[in-house]
């Protein structure tokens, strides 16, 4: 069972993936937010947290990515 430190990405750890990780990343997050929104349609989502810990890790890689985006242009 994984506890919150585990479950939550922290943005160091983001910043030192390349872009194609980190889109990499994104993608598995967009399922997993994907699924959980299925189950709680269901009512079979027993950790209701973990919705609101995606939302923010895929706000985190976009903010990230976006910024090396723009760094690279720079």
């Amino acid at each position: 069972m994984l506890n919150k430190r585990e479950a939550t990405m922290k943005a160091a750890d983001v910043r030192a993936k390349s872009l194609d990780q980190l889109n990499d990343e994104l993608g598995t997050l967009k399922k997993e937010q994907f699924n959980l929104r299925f189950q709680k349609a269901t009512g079979q989502l027993e950790k209701t947290a973990r919705v609101k810990q995606v939302r923010r890790d895929i706000a985190r890689i976009k903010t990230i990515a976006r910024q090396k985006a723009a760094a690279s242009k720079a």
